[in-house]
């Protein structure tokens, strides 16, 4: 599909936040408020969003990506789709480095039960918010104080620490 003049261009935002935050979607109830209290006191900041999936932690040592597509521009137009193409992307990035991973029904990328790189995404009328957050050399101590994505059970991990360096 041909993008006209006045139609905004797909865009790619790379970041590592600076201070440390925690985000949390809208996939079940509000996060209770004392909890959100609990996280700042730990020097990190706190946001409520409008993309998928439980809490998570963004910070130094961590590549975060945000896609802002219109998915109008691909063949297919799924989100489902669109979510698969990340964690396919992020995969084969992750094999560069020589590890193996994969995805299950809890989303992301995982290395065993350790997850990696954590996807949470916003569509709205075709347009993509929100995206993927890889762990490259993260201060990994900061998900201690959260059950990352709701996932009870599993933890996470790093490039750095499956790579030793």
């Amino acid at each position: 599909v041909p993008v006209s003049e006045t139609e905004p261009l797909d865009t790619l935002l790379l970041c590592e936040h600076s201070p440390p935050v925690y985000t949390v979607g809208m996939r079940q109830a509000a996060y209770p408020s004392s909890e959100e209290a609990r996280l700042r006191q730990l020097g990190a900041e706190f946001f409520r969003t409008d993309r998928g999936g439980l809490i998570t932690f963004h910070g130094p040592g961590q590549l975060v990506c945000y896609p802002v597509l219109n998915l109008a521009h691909f063949q297919r137009k799924s989100i489902r789709w669109y979510i698969d193409q990340l964690e396919r992307t992020m995969m084969e990035l992750c094999h560069r480095y020589g590890l193996e991973t994969s995805t299950s029904s809890d989303r992301g990328i995982w290395v065993k039960d350790n997850k990696i790189c954590a996807v949470g995404v916003h569509c709205g009328r075709y347009i993509t918010s929100h995206g993927l957050a890889l762990n490259c050399n993260t201060d990994l101590r900061w998900f201690e104080h959260i059950v990352p994505c709701g996932i009870e059970g599993k933890g996470v991990t790093s490039l750095s620490k499956e790579l030793k360096r």
